[in-house]
Protein backbone atom coordinates (compact mmCIF):
# COMPACT_ATOMS: atom_id res chain seq x y z
CA UNK A 1 0.00 0.00 0.00
CA UNK A 2 1.04 3.67 -0.59
CA UNK A 3 2.21 5.78 1.96
CA UNK A 4 -0.56 7.83 3.52
CA UNK A 5 1.62 10.81 2.27
CA UNK A 6 1.53 9.85 -1.74
CA UNK A 7 -2.43 10.07 -1.01
CA UNK A 8 -2.30 13.63 0.58
CA UNK A 9 -0.27 14.69 -1.98
CA UNK A 10 -1.98 13.63 -5.03
CA UNK A 11 -5.13 14.88 -3.20
CA UNK A 12 -3.34 18.39 -3.59
CA UNK A 13 -2.30 18.42 -6.72
CA UNK A 14 -5.09 17.48 -8.47
CA UNK A 15 -8.24 18.40 -6.14
CA UNK A 16 -6.85 20.95 -4.24
CA UNK A 17 -7.92 19.68 -1.09
CA UNK A 18 -5.69 19.93 2.05
CA UNK A 19 -7.03 17.05 3.32
CA UNK A 20 -10.16 14.56 3.34
CA UNK A 21 -13.60 14.03 5.11
CA UNK A 22 -14.25 10.92 7.03
CA UNK A 23 -14.95 8.40 5.96
CA UNK A 24 -13.69 9.13 2.52
CA UNK A 25 -9.74 7.95 4.27
CA UNK A 26 -11.28 4.45 4.96
CA UNK A 27 -12.81 4.16 1.29
CA UNK A 28 -9.63 5.07 -0.04
CA UNK A 29 -7.43 2.55 2.63
CA UNK A 30 -9.55 -0.38 1.52
CA UNK A 31 -9.34 0.20 -2.42
CA UNK A 32 -5.64 0.54 -1.75
CA UNK A 33 -5.80 -3.03 0.27
CA UNK A 34 -7.59 -4.29 -2.69
CA UNK A 35 -10.20 -5.15 -0.69
CA UNK A 36 -13.82 -5.22 -1.77
CA UNK A 37 -15.91 -2.80 -0.55
CA UNK A 38 -19.50 -1.71 -0.29
CA UNK A 39 -19.92 2.05 0.06
CA UNK A 40 -23.10 3.73 1.46
CA UNK A 41 -22.54 7.55 1.46
CA UNK A 42 -25.16 10.23 1.12
CA UNK A 43 -24.68 13.10 -1.25
CA UNK A 44 -22.09 15.40 -1.09
CA UNK A 45 -19.56 13.04 0.30
CA UNK A 46 -17.51 12.77 -2.29
CA UNK A 47 -17.70 9.15 -2.79
CA UNK A 48 -16.43 9.74 -6.46
CA UNK A 49 -13.67 11.22 -5.75
CA UNK A 50 -12.31 8.09 -3.68
CA UNK A 51 -12.45 6.02 -6.17
CA UNK A 52 -10.46 8.52 -8.52
CA UNK A 53 -8.12 9.17 -6.29
CA UNK A 54 -7.29 5.54 -5.97
CA UNK A 55 -6.68 4.86 -9.56
CA UNK A 56 -4.05 7.82 -9.99
CA UNK A 57 -2.26 5.75 -7.15
CA UNK A 58 -2.04 3.03 -8.98
CA UNK A 59 -0.82 1.17 -12.14
CA UNK A 60 -3.73 -0.44 -14.75
CA UNK A 61 -7.01 0.47 -15.21
CA UNK A 62 -10.00 0.99 -13.24
CA UNK A 63 -13.45 -0.02 -15.23
CA UNK A 64 -16.31 2.19 -13.41
CA UNK A 65 -19.47 1.04 -14.32
CA UNK A 66 -22.30 3.86 -14.11
CA UNK A 67 -25.81 3.93 -15.65
CA UNK A 68 -25.96 7.24 -17.46
CA UNK A 69 -24.67 8.29 -20.45
CA UNK A 70 -24.62 12.12 -19.45
CA UNK A 71 -23.41 11.20 -15.79
CA UNK A 72 -20.39 9.53 -17.58
CA UNK A 73 -19.59 12.60 -19.46
CA UNK A 74 -19.55 15.18 -17.08
CA UNK A 75 -17.24 13.03 -14.98
CA UNK A 76 -14.71 12.44 -17.30
CA UNK A 77 -15.18 16.12 -18.77
CA UNK A 78 -14.17 17.12 -14.93
CA UNK A 79 -11.51 14.67 -14.66
CA UNK A 80 -10.07 16.04 -18.27
CA UNK A 81 -9.97 19.40 -17.02
CA UNK A 82 -7.68 17.85 -14.02
CA UNK A 83 -5.25 16.62 -16.84
CA UNK A 84 -6.34 13.01 -15.98
CA UNK A 85 -6.03 10.28 -18.43
CA UNK A 86 -9.92 8.89 -18.65
CA UNK A 87 -12.65 7.98 -20.97
CA UNK A 88 -15.65 7.19 -21.19
CA UNK A 89 -17.57 4.46 -23.80
CA UNK A 90 -21.25 4.52 -25.05
CA UNK A 91 -23.52 3.91 -27.53
CA UNK A 92 -24.05 7.29 -28.80
CA UNK A 93 -20.16 8.20 -28.72
CA UNK A 94 -18.58 9.46 -32.08
CA UNK A 95 -17.26 6.54 -33.64
CA UNK A 96 -13.95 8.75 -34.39
CA UNK A 97 -13.86 9.26 -30.49
CA UNK A 98 -15.08 5.20 -29.94
CA UNK A 99 -12.28 4.03 -31.65
CA UNK A 100 -9.34 6.36 -30.29
CA UNK A 101 -10.62 5.37 -26.55
CA UNK A 102 -10.45 1.97 -27.98
CA UNK A 103 -7.08 2.44 -28.94
CA UNK A 104 -5.81 3.44 -26.06
CA UNK A 105 -7.64 0.88 -23.82
CA UNK A 106 -5.34 -1.98 -26.05
CA UNK A 107 -1.77 -0.01 -25.25
CA UNK A 108 -3.07 0.15 -21.49
CA UNK A 109 -2.90 4.17 -21.31
CA UNK A 110 -5.88 4.58 -19.46
CA UNK A 111 -6.33 5.10 -15.80
CA UNK A 112 -10.39 5.25 -15.78
CA UNK A 113 -12.85 3.98 -18.14
CA UNK A 114 -16.80 4.98 -18.13
CA UNK A 115 -19.30 2.34 -19.93
CA UNK A 116 -22.16 0.96 -19.13
CA UNK A 117 -22.62 -2.97 -18.10
CA UNK A 118 -23.59 -3.23 -22.01
CA UNK A 119 -20.94 -1.81 -23.57
CA UNK A 120 -18.45 -3.40 -21.39
CA UNK A 121 -19.84 -7.20 -22.40
CA UNK A 122 -19.77 -6.13 -25.60
CA UNK A 123 -17.01 -7.86 -28.08
CA UNK A 124 -14.44 -4.44 -28.96
CA UNK A 125 -14.34 -4.28 -25.47
CA UNK A 126 -13.95 -7.52 -23.74
CA UNK A 127 -11.89 -8.52 -25.99
CA UNK A 128 -9.43 -5.73 -25.39
CA UNK A 129 -9.96 -6.57 -21.67
CA UNK A 130 -8.83 -10.28 -21.69
CA UNK A 131 -5.49 -9.33 -23.67
CA UNK A 132 -2.51 -9.64 -21.80
CA UNK A 133 -0.70 -6.82 -21.57
CA UNK A 134 -4.40 -5.24 -20.38
CA UNK A 135 -4.05 -4.26 -16.32
CA UNK A 136 -7.19 -4.26 -14.28
CA UNK A 137 -6.68 -2.57 -11.35
CA UNK A 138 -10.68 -2.54 -9.63
CA UNK A 139 -13.90 -2.45 -10.79
CA UNK A 140 -16.18 0.19 -9.79
CA UNK A 141 -19.78 0.32 -9.55
CA UNK A 142 -21.51 3.11 -9.09
CA UNK A 143 -24.79 4.21 -8.34
CA UNK A 144 -24.67 0.82 -7.08
CA UNK A 145 -28.53 0.76 -5.80
CA UNK A 146 -29.70 0.57 -9.72
CA UNK A 147 -28.35 -2.70 -10.45
CA UNK A 148 -30.82 -4.17 -7.51
CA UNK A 149 -33.36 -1.48 -8.44
CA UNK A 150 -32.92 -1.37 -12.06
CA UNK A 151 -31.45 -4.63 -12.92
CA UNK A 152 -34.35 -6.61 -12.45
CA UNK A 153 -36.53 -4.49 -14.80
CA UNK A 154 -34.98 -2.99 -16.54
CA UNK A 155 -31.28 -2.85 -17.21
CA UNK A 156 -30.60 -6.75 -17.28
CA UNK A 157 -26.90 -6.64 -17.89
CA UNK A 158 -26.07 -5.63 -14.46
CA UNK A 159 -26.69 -9.01 -13.55
CA UNK A 160 -23.53 -10.43 -15.44
CA UNK A 161 -21.12 -7.45 -13.29
CA UNK A 162 -20.04 -10.48 -10.77
CA UNK A 163 -19.35 -12.96 -13.56
CA UNK A 164 -16.41 -10.49 -14.79
CA UNK A 165 -13.99 -11.57 -12.21
CA UNK A 166 -13.73 -15.07 -12.54
CA UNK A 167 -14.06 -14.81 -16.21
CA UNK A 168 -10.71 -12.45 -17.20
CA UNK A 169 -7.56 -14.02 -16.20
CA UNK A 170 -6.30 -11.78 -14.39
CA UNK A 171 -4.32 -11.01 -10.96
CA UNK A 172 -7.42 -10.37 -8.63
CA UNK A 173 -8.86 -7.11 -8.38
CA UNK A 174 -11.04 -5.39 -6.17
CA UNK A 175 -14.73 -4.87 -6.78
CA UNK A 176 -16.42 -1.72 -4.90
CA UNK A 177 -19.91 -0.33 -5.05
CA UNK A 178 -21.10 3.44 -4.27
CA UNK A 179 -24.55 4.77 -3.69
CA UNK A 180 -26.15 6.94 -1.86
CA UNK A 181 -28.80 5.13 -1.23
CA UNK A 182 -29.40 1.27 -0.21
CA UNK A 183 -31.15 -0.48 2.33
CA UNK A 184 -29.83 -3.29 4.30
CA UNK A 185 -31.38 -6.00 1.70
CA UNK A 186 -30.55 -4.17 -1.02
CA UNK A 187 -26.85 -4.64 0.63
CA UNK A 188 -27.26 -7.84 0.99
CA UNK A 189 -28.17 -8.43 -2.66
CA UNK A 190 -26.04 -6.55 -3.78
CA UNK A 191 -22.61 -8.57 -2.30
CA UNK A 192 -24.68 -11.48 -3.67
CA UNK A 193 -24.54 -10.09 -7.49
CA UNK A 194 -21.56 -8.41 -7.37
CA UNK A 195 -19.76 -11.32 -5.72
CA UNK A 196 -17.98 -9.27 -3.29
CA UNK A 197 -15.57 -11.33 -1.11
CA UNK A 198 -15.70 -10.11 2.95
CA UNK A 199 -15.78 -6.64 1.54
CA UNK A 200 -15.35 -3.55 3.72
CA UNK A 201 -18.50 -2.26 4.44
CA UNK A 202 -18.37 1.88 4.94
CA UNK A 203 -21.73 3.74 5.59
CA UNK A 204 -23.30 6.48 6.88
CA UNK A 205 -27.01 7.43 8.17
CA UNK A 206 -28.86 9.58 5.19
CA UNK A 207 -30.26 12.09 7.62
CA UNK A 208 -29.75 15.74 5.93
CA UNK A 209 -31.85 18.10 8.15
CA UNK A 210 -31.34 21.06 5.73
CA UNK A 211 -33.81 19.44 3.46
CA UNK A 212 -37.18 19.67 5.10
CA UNK A 213 -39.63 16.86 4.15
CA UNK A 214 -43.11 18.06 4.10
CA UNK A 215 -46.25 15.96 3.04
CA UNK A 216 -49.61 17.66 1.75
CA UNK A 217 -53.30 15.74 0.93
CA UNK A 218 -54.21 16.84 -2.65
CA UNK A 219 -57.92 16.20 -2.48
CA UNK A 220 -58.61 16.24 -6.18
CA UNK A 221 -57.00 16.39 -9.20
CA UNK A 222 -57.34 19.92 -9.66
CA UNK A 223 -56.28 20.86 -5.90
CA UNK A 224 -53.12 18.93 -6.97
CA UNK A 225 -52.03 21.59 -9.58
CA UNK A 226 -53.31 24.27 -7.19
CA UNK A 227 -50.86 23.13 -4.85
CA UNK A 228 -48.39 23.07 -7.94
CA UNK A 229 -48.84 26.74 -8.05
CA UNK A 230 -48.84 27.83 -5.07
CA UNK A 231 -45.23 26.20 -4.16
CA UNK A 232 -43.80 27.49 -7.00
CA UNK A 233 -45.21 30.78 -6.21
CA UNK A 234 -43.56 30.69 -2.41
CA UNK A 235 -40.23 29.36 -3.72
CA UNK A 236 -38.05 30.56 -5.55
CA UNK A 237 -34.68 29.73 -7.08
CA UNK A 238 -34.08 26.36 -9.15
CA UNK A 239 -36.01 23.39 -7.97
CA UNK A 240 -37.45 20.11 -9.83
CA UNK A 241 -41.06 18.35 -9.95
CA UNK A 242 -40.77 15.19 -10.00
CA UNK A 243 -43.80 12.69 -11.83
CA UNK A 244 -43.70 9.11 -12.14
CA UNK A 245 -44.40 8.39 -15.34
CA UNK A 246 -43.73 10.30 -19.39
CA UNK A 247 -46.85 10.97 -19.71
CA UNK A 248 -47.53 12.47 -16.50
CA UNK A 249 -44.56 14.79 -17.44
CA UNK A 250 -45.54 15.87 -20.31
CA UNK A 251 -49.51 16.64 -19.55
CA UNK A 252 -47.63 18.48 -16.75
CA UNK A 253 -45.59 20.72 -18.56
CA UNK A 254 -47.98 21.52 -21.08
CA UNK A 255 -50.39 22.57 -18.78
CA UNK A 256 -47.85 24.65 -16.55
CA UNK A 257 -46.44 26.38 -20.01
CA UNK A 258 -50.42 26.86 -20.22
CA UNK A 259 -50.12 28.87 -16.87
CA UNK A 260 -47.13 31.20 -17.43
CA UNK A 261 -44.52 28.72 -15.88
CA UNK A 262 -41.40 28.51 -18.49
CA UNK A 263 -40.44 24.51 -18.00
CA UNK A 264 -39.72 21.38 -20.03
CA UNK A 265 -40.38 17.88 -19.30
CA UNK A 266 -37.26 15.23 -19.11
CA UNK A 267 -37.59 11.57 -19.75
CA UNK A 268 -35.64 8.52 -20.77
CA UNK A 269 -37.81 8.45 -23.81
CA UNK A 270 -35.92 11.89 -24.71
CA UNK A 271 -33.01 11.29 -27.65
CA UNK A 272 -29.63 12.08 -26.33
CA UNK A 273 -29.71 15.50 -27.77
CA UNK A 274 -32.33 17.00 -26.23
CA UNK A 275 -31.74 15.37 -22.79
CA UNK A 276 -28.59 17.19 -22.63
CA UNK A 277 -30.22 20.66 -23.77
CA UNK A 278 -33.00 20.29 -21.08
CA UNK A 279 -29.40 19.56 -18.91
CA UNK A 280 -27.61 22.66 -19.55
CA UNK A 281 -31.11 24.54 -19.77
CA UNK A 282 -31.45 23.69 -16.27
CA UNK A 283 -28.06 23.93 -15.21
CA UNK A 284 -27.35 27.16 -16.45
CA UNK A 285 -30.70 28.90 -15.11
CA UNK A 286 -32.18 29.07 -18.56
CA UNK A 287 -35.19 26.75 -16.77
CA UNK A 288 -35.89 27.47 -13.28
CA UNK A 289 -37.21 23.94 -12.71
CA UNK A 290 -38.08 20.41 -15.17
CA UNK A 291 -40.84 18.39 -14.94
CA UNK A 292 -39.05 14.93 -14.62
CA UNK A 293 -39.34 11.08 -14.19
CA UNK A 294 -36.51 9.74 -12.23
CA UNK A 295 -34.50 9.11 -15.49
CA UNK A 296 -33.22 12.45 -14.42
CA UNK A 297 -31.04 13.51 -11.66
CA UNK A 298 -28.29 11.12 -10.83
CA UNK A 299 -25.04 12.17 -10.12
CA UNK A 300 -26.05 15.71 -12.10
CA UNK A 301 -24.24 18.35 -9.71
CA UNK A 302 -25.96 21.24 -9.17
CA UNK A 303 -25.23 22.92 -5.18
CA UNK A 304 -27.87 25.07 -5.41
CA UNK A 305 -31.44 23.41 -5.95
CA UNK A 306 -33.82 25.24 -3.27
CA UNK A 307 -36.77 22.97 -3.36
CA UNK A 308 -38.21 19.56 -4.74
CA UNK A 309 -41.74 18.16 -5.45
CA UNK A 310 -43.13 15.30 -5.78
CA UNK A 311 -46.50 15.65 -7.61
CA UNK A 312 -46.97 11.73 -6.96
CA UNK A 313 -45.52 9.87 -4.42
CA UNK A 314 -42.66 7.41 -5.61
CA UNK A 315 -43.49 3.83 -5.58
CA UNK A 316 -40.04 3.33 -3.13
CA UNK A 317 -38.42 5.04 -0.57
CA UNK A 318 -34.97 4.90 -2.13
CA UNK A 319 -36.44 6.41 -5.31
CA UNK A 320 -38.09 9.03 -2.67
CA UNK A 321 -34.51 9.70 -1.05
CA UNK A 322 -32.66 9.60 -4.15
CA UNK A 323 -34.76 12.44 -5.29
CA UNK A 324 -34.99 14.69 -2.48
CA UNK A 325 -31.56 14.33 -2.64
CA UNK A 326 -30.68 16.53 -5.01
CA UNK A 327 -32.33 19.47 -3.15
CA UNK A 328 -29.59 21.09 -0.75
CA UNK A 329 -26.19 19.49 -1.71
CA UNK A 330 -24.73 23.23 -1.07
CA UNK A 331 -25.66 22.46 3.01
CA UNK A 332 -27.83 25.02 2.19
CA UNK A 333 -32.09 25.11 3.02
CA UNK A 334 -34.29 22.88 0.25
CA UNK A 335 -37.96 23.05 0.37
CA UNK A 336 -39.49 19.06 -0.52
CA UNK A 337 -43.17 18.78 -1.06
CA UNK A 338 -44.32 15.65 -1.21
CA UNK A 339 -48.54 15.66 -3.08
CA UNK A 340 -50.56 12.69 -2.20
CA UNK A 341 -54.01 11.73 -2.96
CA UNK A 342 -56.81 12.16 0.46
CA UNK A 343 -56.48 8.58 1.86
CA UNK A 344 -59.79 6.92 0.61
CA UNK A 345 -59.36 7.14 -2.95
CA UNK A 346 -62.48 8.18 -3.77
CA UNK A 347 -61.92 12.07 -5.21
CA UNK A 348 -58.70 10.95 -6.25
CA UNK A 349 -57.40 7.72 -6.85
CA UNK A 350 -54.44 8.18 -9.65
CA UNK A 351 -52.17 7.38 -6.53
CA UNK A 352 -53.77 3.98 -6.02
CA UNK A 353 -53.64 3.53 -9.46
CA UNK A 354 -49.95 4.09 -10.53
CA UNK A 355 -48.96 1.63 -7.38
CA UNK A 356 -51.12 -0.95 -8.58
CA UNK A 357 -49.76 -0.77 -12.37
CA UNK A 358 -46.13 -0.91 -10.89
CA UNK A 359 -47.36 -3.99 -9.03
CA UNK A 360 -48.89 -5.42 -11.85
CA UNK A 361 -45.92 -4.87 -14.21
CA UNK A 362 -43.60 -6.75 -11.49
CA UNK A 363 -46.54 -9.76 -11.31
CA UNK A 364 -46.25 -10.03 -15.27
CA UNK A 365 -42.23 -10.16 -14.87
CA UNK A 366 -42.21 -12.51 -12.42
CA UNK A 367 -45.22 -14.78 -14.60
CA UNK A 368 -42.84 -14.35 -17.52
CA UNK A 369 -39.93 -16.04 -15.71
CA UNK A 370 -41.99 -18.92 -14.81
CA UNK A 371 -42.71 -19.46 -18.16
CA UNK A 372 -39.48 -19.17 -19.21
CA UNK A 373 -37.88 -21.33 -16.88
CA UNK A 374 -39.86 -24.52 -18.46
CA UNK A 375 -38.81 -23.58 -21.77
CA UNK A 376 -35.11 -22.86 -21.79
CA UNK A 377 -32.65 -25.50 -23.23
CA UNK A 378 -30.11 -26.90 -21.12
CA UNK A 379 -27.31 -24.61 -22.00
CA UNK A 380 -27.87 -21.62 -23.56
CA UNK A 381 -25.82 -18.58 -24.73
CA UNK A 382 -26.96 -14.88 -23.98
CA UNK A 383 -26.53 -13.14 -26.81
CA UNK A 384 -29.16 -15.71 -28.37
CA UNK A 385 -32.18 -14.58 -26.20
CA UNK A 386 -34.08 -11.70 -27.32
CA UNK A 387 -33.41 -8.02 -25.74
CA UNK A 388 -35.67 -6.39 -23.83
CA UNK A 389 -38.35 -8.71 -21.11
CA UNK A 390 -36.72 -12.62 -21.55
CA UNK A 391 -33.49 -10.88 -20.27
CA UNK A 392 -35.15 -9.26 -17.53
CA UNK A 393 -36.81 -12.58 -16.93
CA UNK A 394 -33.73 -14.90 -17.11
CA UNK A 395 -32.12 -12.48 -14.48
CA UNK A 396 -34.69 -13.21 -11.54
CA UNK A 397 -34.22 -17.12 -12.82
CA UNK A 398 -30.11 -16.29 -11.60
CA UNK A 399 -31.25 -14.78 -8.65
CA UNK A 400 -33.36 -17.39 -7.74
CA UNK A 401 -30.49 -19.76 -8.15
CA UNK A 402 -31.88 -21.23 -11.25
CA UNK A 403 -28.69 -20.96 -13.49
CA UNK A 404 -25.22 -21.63 -13.51
CA UNK A 405 -23.16 -19.05 -15.54
CA UNK A 406 -19.42 -20.68 -17.16
CA UNK A 407 -18.87 -16.89 -18.38
CA UNK A 408 -20.66 -14.17 -18.29
CA UNK A 409 -21.87 -14.91 -21.97
CA UNK A 410 -23.34 -18.70 -21.13
CA UNK A 411 -25.53 -20.03 -18.88
CA UNK A 412 -26.76 -23.37 -17.75
CA UNK A 413 -29.86 -24.50 -16.01
CA UNK A 414 -29.08 -25.56 -12.64
CA UNK A 415 -32.53 -27.01 -11.31
CA UNK A 416 -36.87 -26.06 -12.75
CA UNK A 417 -38.06 -25.39 -9.14
CA UNK A 418 -40.10 -22.20 -8.91
CA UNK A 419 -38.37 -20.05 -5.46
CA UNK A 420 -38.94 -16.38 -6.10
CA UNK A 421 -37.46 -14.62 -3.59
CA UNK A 422 -39.54 -13.11 -0.69
CA UNK A 423 -39.66 -9.72 -0.63
CA UNK A 424 -41.31 -6.79 1.28
CA UNK A 425 -43.69 -4.62 -0.64
CA UNK A 426 -42.18 -1.12 -1.03
CA UNK A 427 -45.03 1.08 -0.93
CA UNK A 428 -45.27 0.21 2.92
CA UNK A 429 -42.41 2.35 3.66
CA UNK A 430 -44.01 4.83 1.58
CA UNK A 431 -47.01 4.92 3.51
CA UNK A 432 -45.32 4.62 7.06
CA UNK A 433 -43.56 8.27 5.89
CA UNK A 434 -46.19 9.25 4.43
CA UNK A 435 -48.68 8.88 7.96
CA UNK A 436 -45.83 9.69 10.00
CA UNK A 437 -46.66 11.62 13.26
CA UNK A 438 -43.13 12.23 14.40
CA UNK A 439 -40.44 13.30 12.60
CA UNK A 440 -40.03 12.28 8.95
CA UNK A 441 -36.55 11.76 9.05
CA UNK A 442 -36.69 9.44 11.98
CA UNK A 443 -39.48 7.65 10.14
CA UNK A 444 -36.90 6.99 7.15
CA UNK A 445 -33.85 5.84 9.04
CA UNK A 446 -34.79 2.32 10.59
CA UNK A 447 -35.98 1.26 6.95
CA UNK A 448 -32.24 2.16 6.13
CA UNK A 449 -31.17 0.15 9.12
CA UNK A 450 -29.96 2.75 11.51
CA UNK A 451 -32.08 3.58 15.01
CA UNK A 452 -34.14 6.74 15.28
CA UNK A 453 -32.48 9.43 17.13
CA UNK A 454 -33.24 13.21 17.38
CA UNK A 455 -35.86 14.71 15.43
CA UNK A 456 -34.41 17.05 12.60
CA UNK A 457 -36.60 19.93 13.90
CA UNK A 458 -36.79 21.01 10.55
CA UNK A 459 -39.48 18.64 8.48
CA UNK A 460 -43.36 19.56 9.15
CA UNK A 461 -43.94 17.38 11.57
CA UNK A 462 -41.36 18.80 13.80
CA UNK A 463 -42.52 22.17 12.92
CA UNK A 464 -45.73 21.24 13.86
CA UNK A 465 -44.43 19.96 17.47
CA UNK A 466 -43.23 23.23 18.24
Amino acid sequence: MQDWQQVQSALKQYWGYEALRPPQDRVIRALLEKRDALVVLPTGFGKSLCFQLTSLLQTGLTLVVSPLIALMEDQVQDLWKRRLPAACLHSELDPALRKRVLKALEENRLRLLYLGPETLFSPPVWQRLQQPQVQISSLIVDEAHTLVHWGGSFRPDYRRLGLLRPALAKPSFPIAAFTATADPQTCTRLGHILGLQDPECIRADPLRANISLNVAIAWSPADRRRRLLRFLAENPGPGLVYVRTRRDGEELAAWLGRHNQKTATYHGGLEAGSRRRLERGWLQGELRFLVCTNAFGMGINKPDVRWVLHFHPPPHLMDYLQEVGRGGRDGGPCQALMLVSEPTGLLDPSDRQRQAYFYSQQERLLAQARRLLQTLPPQGSYANLPPGETRVALGLLQEMGCLHWPDPFHFQVVHRRWQPLPRQDPWQEMEALIHARGCRWQAILPYFGYPEGQPCGTCDRCRQRR
